[in-house]
């Protein structure tokens, strides 16, 4: 998919919102535990239901490889079933990989061809040549950690290195590596107030942000500072959506959750773009 894809996607729906299908099954309906597949049909339910409302959806993959080979089967069969029944929706791989040189093109394979992924988020820890092999994809994007919504992003991200913080250091350096164009960056909700800077280092580059809802991000200050003239947000939202209920009605409540988010947002396009 390419961006100006995703813009006319985020136009039509008058929606950025991205559901994170993070599926744990100690917490999904215990109805579900007797399908022979509750992580697929759990997210299935969950796509039926919100698919209008939203304009992309994001498997964390530590969610289904720590149930082995069945997991990774039941992500296999989610993107699968995206990509056959919804092929306009944005599809992000929350792998957060980064490694270099062969071994990163390996990732991308995995990620792009084989499941046939839209995006991937990676770690920049270890510098271009563990991000450009993603970046090698045409039509691919790869969304990389920027300044996150952790407790622990204090830790690195916002130290000074020869007095600028290393975040805006990661964000500047990546605007020169191959293919840029293909970047997205993960900033958390929860650093609205950093927003207005990284905007005036990549001022139309689109952001994942993960951090509304459960963790107490705040939708309308992330887009007070944010927005782009392209929109250029994808707002994650997970627990608050995906276990709205855990009764046999939890993909409706699900819906009316991610309703709520999405005509918040409509309200939000039509006050700062022309309809």
């Amino acid at each position: 998919m390419t961006t100006q894809e995703l813009v006319s996607q985020i136009n039509l729906k008058k929606s950025f919102l991205c559901i994170g299908l993070d599926v744990d099954l100690q917490k999904i309906p215990k109805h579900l535990l007797q399908e022979e597949d509750p992580i697929f049909e759990f997210n299935k339910a969950i796509i039926d239901a919100t698919h209008h409302l939203c304009v992309a959806y994001k498997p964390n993959t530590a969610f289904y490889e720590a149930y082995g080979i069945k997991g990774w089967k039941s992500l296999e069969k989610t993107i699968n079933y995206l990509n056959e029944n919804h092929p306009e929706i944005f599809t992000i791989a929350d792998a957060k990989r980064g490694d270099i040189g062969n071994t990163s093109t390996m990732y991308a394979k995995a990620f792009f061809e084989d499941l046939a992924f839209d995006s991937v988020t990676v770690a920049p820890y270890m510098g271009k040549d563990s991000v450009e092999p993603f970046l090698a994809f045409k039509d691919k994007h790869t969304i990389m950690l920027a300044l996150t919504s952790n407790e622990g992003a204090f830790d690195f991200q916002t130290k000074k290195v020869e007095n600028l913080e290393l975040y805006k250091t990661v964000l500047e350096t990546s605007k020169a590596w191959q293919n840029a164009n293909q970047l997205m960056y993960v900033v958390g909700a929860t650093k609205a107030k950093y927003f207005e800077d990284i905007r005036k280092i990549i001022p139309n580059s689109f952001l994942l942000v993960p951090g509304v809802g459960a963790q107490g991000g705040n939708l309308q200050e992330v887009c007070k500072y944010g927005l782009s003239k392209n929109v250029g947000l994808l707002i994650n939202s997970s627990r608050g959506i995906i276990y709205a209920s855990k009764d046999k009605n939890y993909a409706k409540k699900a819906a009316e959750k991610a309703e709520e988010l999405q005509k918040q947002m409509e309200e939000i396009l039509n006050s700062n773009f022309s309809v």
